[in-house]
């Protein structure tokens, strides 16, 4: 039962409030004055702090300050804007006019003990989360996680560079994100640039910045994302991605820590921190002429390796339950549960789109469930897939048939990788198929095909002219 203290000097209409308030199962205490309130009661063990804005002896806002956090109503026969504005700024949670509508207050006493009540709910699941996982509200018990949560304690206090390693969707980033709230720079900026999501063109410019005329369009001089972040730390997700020539730029910035805009002769000094984050093998890369050697080596002062979901025992389900209720919060919907079922398909999958497939797939069940149960087929988790044939999170291979002409996708052979495949029907149809068409046949989109092709280093060529 919510206790609700009423501080009114009117004596007939604090009775009225009282009666109204009790016959709607609330636990009422009065005051006619704000001093009288302060002296008679501990204000902060009641719920919510109905109050007349108009007392003898001092205004009924003068308790907010003295309320220790709890809400305070005002009313006021005096009703207009600017005595609600005042009264908001000095920190009331609603305002009401007398004479009330009682539907009206009612109301408005139930939306403001349910908001408090979500509030103190939320709080405590966050001191819960940050006991528990103090990085960035990070789950984890398994012990790669562990592992991770005590390399990231330790490597935070410095101004080590930091790579982080992953498959795609295992929360690189709040890796970053934890690295940069617990170092000495917590205070400064985190920059975080998908280096795979920026075409080469513009790469040099938007972490380096240009001056004006530097390029075609370039009309006025413009900082980059690395003095951005100056002070603070840079966060480089898919840096595997990132073209060798801004490779070079990077690489002069971890060795001097100065940054040159493009068509810019003068170079400026910055202080900043780089944590860069790859699901490529970086020295693969390198040994292949496509990743810079050096920068290679600047980059692995210390690795971070994030394990996939698949690999994290029952690490998924916890996951899997926080994210229930976080989303069912979010979307202001009543609290839901999954069925065994459910819990048995989610323990069963694969994950390869890891924590941010889980968090999807949680998400849609919960804007497509009717009640508060979750079955499996509102995750639409495919438990009997063909994993050899997917080709990324959410697109998967037509099998191949028998058929070795150019209008359909060679069988591979039993030994053959996804990738190997891949890279075997693009060197032998590019010639005679355009980039729609071997998308096509591949069963992608041609975004997905042109990413495949930079992760790769297939280069692209025209086919020939029909």
């Amino acid at each position: 039962m919510s206790h609700i203290l009423i501080v009114e000097d009117e004596a007939v209409i604090r009775n009225a409030l009282r009666r109204l308030l009790e016959r709607n199962g609330y636990q009422i205490s009065e005051a006619g004055a704000v001093q009288d309130a302060i002296d008679s009661f501990k204000l902060g063990d009641f719920d919510l702090i109905i109050t007349d804005l108009r007392l003898p002896g001092a205004p009924g806002t003068d308790i907010i300050p003295q309320a220790d956090g709890v809400p305070v109503l005002v009313m006021t026969s005096y009703a207009s804007l600017k005595s609600a504005v005042e009264s908001m700024k000095m920190g009331a949670v609603d305002y009401i006019a007398k004479p009330f509508d009682h539907d009206e207050m009612l109301m408005s006493v139930e939306r403001i003990l349910k908001e408090k009540a979500l509030e103190r709910e939320n709080q405590a699941l966050k001191s819960q989360l940050n006991r528990d996982y103090p990085l960035s509200g990070m789950i984890g018990e398994c012990e790669s996680m562990q592992i991770l949560f005590k390399n990231i304690q330790k490597v935070s206090p410095t101004d080590s560079t930091v790579l982080v390693l992953g498959e795609s969707g295992t929360g690189k980033e709040l890796v970053a994100r934890a690295v940069h709230d617990q170092s000495q720079r917590h205070d400064g900026p985190l920059i975080s640039v998908n280096c795979a999501a920026i075409p080469e063109t513009l790469i040099e410019s938007e972490l380096f910045g240009h001056e004006k005329g530097a390029f075609t369009g370039a009309n006025a001089n413009r900082k980059g994302l690395v003095e951005a972040a100056d002070g603070g730390t840079l966060f480089l997700d898919e840096i595997g991605e990132l073209p060798l020539e801004a490779q070079a730029r990077l690489l002069r910035l971890l060795q001097e820590k100065e940054v040159r805009r493009v068509g810019s002769v003068q170079s400026k000094t910055v202080d900043v921190r780089l944590v860069a984050a790859t699901h490529r093998n970086l020295k693969h890369l390198s040994k292949e002429g496509r990743f810079r050697e050096d920068l290679y080596y600047r980059l692995h002062v210390v690795e971070l390796k994030l394990p996939p979901l698949r690999e994290r025992g029952k690490d998924v389900e916890k996951l899997a339950l926080e994210l229930l209720s976080r989303t069912t919060r979010r979307m202001a919907k009543q609290e839901m549960s999954f069925s065994k079922d459910a819990l048995d398909a989610i323990n069963k999958y694969s994950w390869p789109g890891n924590v941010r497939e889980l968090e999807n797939a949680i998400e849609r069940a919960v804007i497509l469930c009717d009640g508060q149960v979750i079955t499996p087929d509102l995750m639409a988790l495919d438990l009997h897939s063909e994993p050899e044939y997917q080709l990324d999170d959410d697109v998967t291979l037509p099998k191949p048939s028998s058929r070795s002409n150019h209008d359909d996708v060679e069988d591979p052979a039993e030994d053959l990788s996804l990738e190997d495949y891949f890279q075997r029907f693009v060197l032998e149809h590019q010639e005679q198929m355009t980039e729609t068409e071997l998308a096509q046949k591949l069963g992608i989109s041609r975004k997905c095909l042109w990413e495949r092709r930079q992760r790769l280093g297939i280069p692209r060529k025209k086919p020939a002219s029909r």
